[in-house]
């Protein structure tokens, strides 16, 4: 009876795994009833690592090769009782098979905005994404951390922890990049290697090694995006007050004239009435500023250099405001007074 139990055994002699899916990390080879023959082939493969696992316990890794499983290979076997007795089971152990491949193109991002600390700005929102690629480097790590006895383990199993460990360590990151917080959008290369080095060790702990990490996009919040436009403005015309009443009046225009034609005025009409208002008071606020900042002596001189005829055409210009509202009358009356004394 013995021996009719025997041979009605199933021994696999060939153990391998031919992956057939770009997602699977790790692959339990299907034992059932079967068990392992006594000098049985294991073929790891070039993208492959294999994990020997019995009563619990990791027995050996196995690299890229094919291997004979004796006593000599396997060293665990010495240790299993009645390995040479023919009537009794040779050998029963589960083994994992792990993709050592790059998983590439793994997305992360910042769902929500994420407040960090700036020197320049104190504490600010960011929000960010790009991409990574890793792969297994310790499966025996691998196993006793993350994937366990499971028959399969995907890519998406992990892409949570993941995901999580980048949100949590972009802080520290940005700090150690050394970039200042306006930046950062046109430093995403540095920005990436920062976050790499900062990820790294947190991946080795779980087995995994970090290959690659791309910041494919950075924004700024919308205060500090206009912050950002104000200081690109400001570079363009350099520190000539004059010409910044110019752009800020240049940049003001086109809101004052949509006002402008929803409101007194109608179509086309009202949208020109508003975009002459708005270039005269560009120009007599830009005047004014200008006079402040002159010296004296400067004043004086601009002064004696006033025409008559400008003077008439910008008190035109400020009746013109006073008429739309836009100006009040004791705020007409004073700069009227003011251009006045200029004809003395």
């Amino acid at each position: 009876m013995a021996l009719m139990d025997f041979i009605k055994k199933q021994f696999i002699d060939i153990i391998q795994w031919t992956e057939d899916d770009d997602g699977t990390l790790v692959w339990r080879f299907p034992m059932a009833e079967m068990e392992i023959q006594n000098g049985a082939q294991l073929v790891v493969r070039e993208s492959q690592m294999a994990l020997f696992v019995n009563e619990g316990k990791v027995a050996d890794v196995f690299g890229p090769g094919t291997y004979t499983l004796t006593t000599q290979t396997l060293p665990v076997l010495t240790y299993l009782k009645n390995w040479d007795k023919l009537f009794e089971s040779p050998f029963k152990s589960d083994v994992y098979f792990f993709s050592a491949r790059q998983q590439l193109d793994q997305k992360w991002g910042t769902p929500q905005p994420i407040t960090i600390r700036d020197a320049d700005f104190g504490a600010v929102r960011l929000r960010a994404f790009g991409n990574y690629n890793f792969h297994i480097a310790d499966p025996k790590l691998f196993h006793t951390q993350v994937s366990g006895t499971r028959e399969r383990y995907e890519t998406a199993d992990v892409d949570g922890q993941l995901r999580g460990l980048v949100l949590q360590n972009i802080s520290n990151a940005v700090a150690s990049s050394g970039i200042a917080f306006l930046d950062l959008a046109a430093n995403q290369l540095s920005f990436a290697q920062a976050l790499t080095r900062q990820l790294a060790p947190e991946f080795e702990k779980i087995g995994l090694t970090l290959d690659g990490m791309t910041v494919q996009n950075v924004s700024l919040p919308e205060e500090l995006q206009k912050v950002l436009d104000q200081k690109i403005g400001m570079g363009m015309v350099g520190n000539d007050m004059g010409k910044f009443m110019q752009y800020q009046t240049a940049q003001a225009i086109p809101k004052f004239a949509e006002g402008a034609g929803s409101g007194g005025g109608s179509g086309i009409a009202g949208d020109a009435m508003g975009l002459g208002a708005g270039v005269a008071l560009g120009q007599v606020l830009a005047q004014n500023l200008a006079a402040g900042l002159q010296s004296a002596p400067a004043a004086a001189a601009s002064v004696a250099s006033v025409k008559p005829e400008e003077v008439m055409a910008t008190l035109e210009k400020l009746g013109d405001l006073k008429a739309k509202g836009i100006l009040t009358q004791s705020e007409f009356d004073a700069k009227k007074a003011e251009l006045l004394k200029k004809l003395v």
